[in-house]
């Protein structure tokens, strides 16, 4: 028998997803904007739990609404819990609609919490020989473990395993002779999550020891003489809140609820209504994982969610293999045109009008590898064109040069999606595509940042139609799966000829919410001309000195051998670094190093980078384990990996740049990740030397904007405190330093000037005084007085930090100078932890965007001027605030000078901005 405790999963599952929206800056909503991380990852917990498990009986347990038997007779119970997500109080209609499918019971008891619904049926279940699974992270489960009956923990945020929990292992983790002592410990410690106040002063540590000498707190009550000192003192003075304490961390075990065996048989779901449920969510991928291949989703434009009424005026959203819009049902013309002459007729033809959208189609997605298999066209709603491109590359240059006179026509509008890609096909075909151009796929990044911006959800979601899928021509990845070249011409037809016109037809529904949002200028004369550049980049791609990486891998390797070595020596035996098991029994077991993290559910020990890292600067072992980590990540992520990046054709790395992925405007980098080359230190460094001019008459020239998000911050605040120092060219930092801890510059030393760093880039992103305290090691209140010091020196970040707040729970968005927005629902929640996230966004979003807007428009005139000078230098990279370039040296003095006027006046953000630049013979030295 599970039993799952529903509301911790469903938190869990939240938050554990509101953690991912931190690192990656998207979020998990569908096209009526609702937040469905709690859903998905509830859902996902579920069906793995039962196609692993496959359990007999379940039931799925909640918390009924309204009061409690502990909420009636103690008034503060709970009372500090934060109040309820709205994103959660959203999704519990749709969890147990979902559960329901399933054809598993709801269960919930008015008067009792979901503890005490589980508590009662684990003890019933077990006295009838049923193994039983609680379902739960939550800790007061301990106090129920017995030989049948489990705590089943899930990972947090997928990672690890799931973990088992018998009496054994909960004795362990608690350090307590008997599991019933789980309660006793509560009651001591308390419970800051349901406000069990415990012993004011008793933490884990005082309560595990008092246990094992007094066994319960009833007796260590009665014996009371035996203590001395402080701790005697706490212990009288709150020995009534320890009984209360105790009574309230006391799960019930004998609800008035039956175990009714036959409702919990587990049986086969109601598939239909899944898929009903699925498709409203626009749950894709999971529905096929658990439904089948055949699972499709089809969203009718502009719907609002409608399953529970309370968010809708409108119908349903979606429907399931029923009358969506296809290619079978909807009516169009899709022309076959085959030949040079063909096509060169059909260019004329279509050079009539305005704009024309295409695509291409290829028989891989690597740009410089993949041949061209054909071109879509269309410039009317349903009609399209496509033109199949020959194997041979002599014949299929023909083709494209007979469409050339089209693309090259600089007055008419070009349209694709992810045009990037289409645009460097072409060009390595032979074409030149001039002109401006409309990307649905930047489009929507602008107007829906946080949502997927994939043809086929653009469609299903603006038009209520469903696109052919790519699996259908090709099949399933994998051995089996067919190139573009193998398919019946007729259907390759339909499907390019397909694209093109649900792209062309996005266009026009697109088009009129960049004007609604005010980012159509933003994407007119931003985002579409640095496409054009961003394309050049990746043509033109970067050297790299192969020999130097191999050189730098052999050290590498020998250096981690050397850590190796030593963590034998300190171990005082051989063993496998790389095995988490042999780790943790040397460090924790054979060393006795204090072990405080959780076991897995196959009872290792967690010998993770938290883990190790906290015990670093004690214990020289992890130090040299951290090392080794260290230079093997390097060797295998980087030294060893870049060489196979190199283009055979080119003899050059090409990174891939993406424009939608980070909702503050930023760009990214794939294949390879140059946003992550390590910099910070002095081994990771040493990478950034294989990165090489093309040749001896190069150079490479880098230029980066000097802290550029701190001179954004005194823009926005008007700090004159801030300005001030950057107008007398100061040391920012040094500058801090000195207002706030109240010395001269001359007294400020390197300590002051580290914390004020962090201060500087921490605060005004809004870092709290724990995050501080966290960050430079020192204790909450010392961080508190820097945080009331700066605020005090510096009143007009404080009065930014407040008025980007009240500006975006206003308008339920941030937005930068330029006018990008970031939506920001949570803006206004009740739960402090949601909206203390979203209120960090509202003060960093603005600052951080702005930069990424700025070197944009730098990268933009840059490129411009470039070509208008004739100049032979390329720019090549570009990573957060640096531009790199492969610079003739005979050009070097004329592009210094260019770059850094047209960097530094990029956008007028009224205070100087300062460019530092350099060049060299590898970027390391450039930089």
């Amino acid at each position: 028998l599970f039993l799952l405790d529903a509301m911790a999963l469903v938190y869990r599952a939240y938050f554990a997803f509101a953690q991912m929206r931190k690192q990656r800056g998207v979020g998990m909503m569908n096209s009526k904007g609702l937040e469905t991380s709690a859903i998905m990852g509830f859902t996902t917990a579920l069906h793995d739990l039962l196609q692993r498990d496959k359990p007999t009986h379940i039931a799925v347990v909640f918390d009924a609404a309204g009061p409690t038997l502990r909420d009636t007779e103690f008034d503060f119970y709970k009372a500090n819990r934060q109040e309820m997500p709205d994103d959660i109080r959203r999704s519990l209609p749709y969890i147990k609609a979902i559960v329901e499918a399933f054809r598993i019971p709801v269960l919930e008891l008015e008067g009792y919490e979901a503890d005490d619904i589980i508590g009662t049926l684990a003890k019933k279940a077990a006295r009838h020989s049923y193994e039983v699974y609680m379902v739960s992270p939550d800790k007061d489960f301990g106090q129920l473990v017995e030989d049948k009956v489990f705590i089943y923990k899930p990972p947090y945020q997928g990672k690890g395993d799931w973990e088992l929990m018998g009496p054994e292992e909960v004795k362990a983790k608690w350090d307590i002779d008997r599991v019933e002592q789980v309660i006793d410990i509560l009651g001591l410690m308390g419970d800051s999550v349901d406000n069990i106040p415990g012993i004011a002063g008793v933490g884990e540590k005082t309560a595990s020891k008092l246990l094992k000498e007094f066994d319960s707190i009833e007796n260590l009550l009665d014996n009371t003489d035996k203590l001395t000192g402080k701790l005697r003192e706490k212990v009288e003075a709150g020995a009534d809140m320890a009984r209360i304490s105790k009574q309230l961390a006391t799960i019930i075990t004998d609800a008035p609820f039956e175990l009714e065996e036959d409702n919990l048989v587990m049986e086969e779901p109601d598939k239909e209504r899944l898929k009903e449920l699925f498709a409203e969510l626009e749950f894709r991928t999971l529905g096929q994982r658990i439904l089948g291949d055949n699972f499709v989703v089809t969203v009718k434009p502009n719907a609002q969610m409608s399953l529970f009424g309370s968010d809708t005026n409108g119908e349903a959203a979606a429907t399931v293999n029923g009358e969506a819009r296809t290619i079978y049902n909807t009516p169009h013309i899709y022309t076959l045109v085959e030949g040079p002459n063909a096509v060169a007729k059909l260019a004329d033809q279509l050079r009539k009008h305005k704009e024309v959208c295409f695509d291409t189609e290829t028989t891989g997605l690597d740009v410089l590898t993949c041949g061209l298999v054909g071109i879509a066209l269309s410039t009317e709603p349903h009609t399209g064109y496509y033109i199949p491109v020959p194997e041979a590359e002599e014949d299929a240059r023909q083709v494209v040069a007979a469409l050339n006179p089209l693309l090259a026509d600089e007055g008419i509008l070009k349209v694709g999606q992810n045009l990037k890609y289409d645009l460097l096909v072409l060009h390595r075909y032979g074409a030149e595509v001039k002109g401006t151009a409309f990307d649905t796929m930047i489009a929507h990044y602008l107007v829906e940042p946080d949502l997927r911006h994939g043809m086929d959800y653009l469609a299903e979601t603006y038009l209520g139609y469903h696109p052919v899928g790519i699996e259908e021509l090709i099949g399933k990845k994998g051995k089996g799966q067919k190139s573009m070249r193998d398919v019946d011409l007729e259907k390759v037809k339909e499907y390019a000829a397909e694209d093109a016109d649900i792209t062309l037809q996005l266009k026009g529904v697109l088009e009129p919410m960049l004007k609604k949002d005010e980012v159509e200028k933003l994407f007119h004369e931003v985002e579409m001309p640095v496409m054009w550049v961003l394309a050049d980049m990746e043509s033109a791609g970067v050297r790299l000195d192969s020999g130097f990486l191999q050189n730098f891998s052999k050290e590498l390797a020998e250096d981690q051998l050397a850590s190796r070595d030593k963590v034998y020596e300190l171990a005082g035996m051989e063993f496998n670094v790389d095995s988490p098991k042999q780790l943790g029994e040397v460090l924790f077991e054979r060393l006795k190093i204090p072990y405080t993290g959780q076991k897995t559910k196959t009872g290792q020990y967690s010998t993770g980078e938290e883990v190790i890292g906290k015990l670093a600067a004690e214990h020289d072992i992890c130090r040299y384990v951290l090392d080794y980590r260290e230079l093997g990540k390097l060797k295998s992520t980087y030294v060893d990996a870049l060489p196979g990046l190199v283009n055979p054709n080119t003899g050059r790395v090409h990174t891939t740049y993406n424009q939608t992925v980070a909702n503050t405007g930023r760009l990214s980098s794939a294949n390879p990740n140059l946003q992550n080359i390590p910099i910070r230190t002095e081994r990771g460094q040493q990478v950034r030397k294989a990165f090489i001019p093309r040749d001896k008459d190069h150079v490479l020239f880098s230029a980066d904007y000097s802290q550029i998000e701190l001179r954004i911050i005194a823009a926005l605040s008007n700090d004159e405190g801030m300005i001030s120092a950057f107008r007398q060219k100061q040391d920012i930092h040094t500058a801090t330093a000195s207002k706030v801890f109240g010395v001269a510059p001359g007294e400020v030393d390197r300590n002051m000037r580290s914390k004020a760093k962090a201060v500087n880039f921490g605060i005004a992103y809004g870092q709290t005084a724990f995050g501080l305290a966290q960050g430079l090691g020192i204790s909450r209140t010392e961080a508190q007085e820097i945080i009331n010091n700066y605020f005090k020196e510096f009143p007009g970040i404080k009065r930014y930090m407040d008025e980007a707040i009240a500006f975006a729970s206003e308008n339920g968005y941030a937005k930068t100078m330029l006018g990008r927005r970031r939506y920001l629902k949570d803006i206004t929640s009740g739960n402090q932890t949601v909206r203390g996230f979203a209120e960090r966004n509202a003060i960093n979003m603005p600052i951080q965007g702005t930069a990424a807007d700025m070197i944009k428009v730098a990268m933009v005139r840059i490129h411009e001027a470039m070509k208008k000078e004739k100049m032979r230098s390329k720019m090549i990279l570009q990573v957060h605030d640096e531009l790199v370039f492969d610079a003739l040296k005979d050009e070097l003095a004329d592009l210094k000078l260019l770059v850094t006027e047209l960097m530094e006046n990029a956008l007028d953000i009224g205070i100087h901005v300062v460019v530092e630049s350099g060049a060299g013979e590898n970027w390391l030295e450039a930089h």
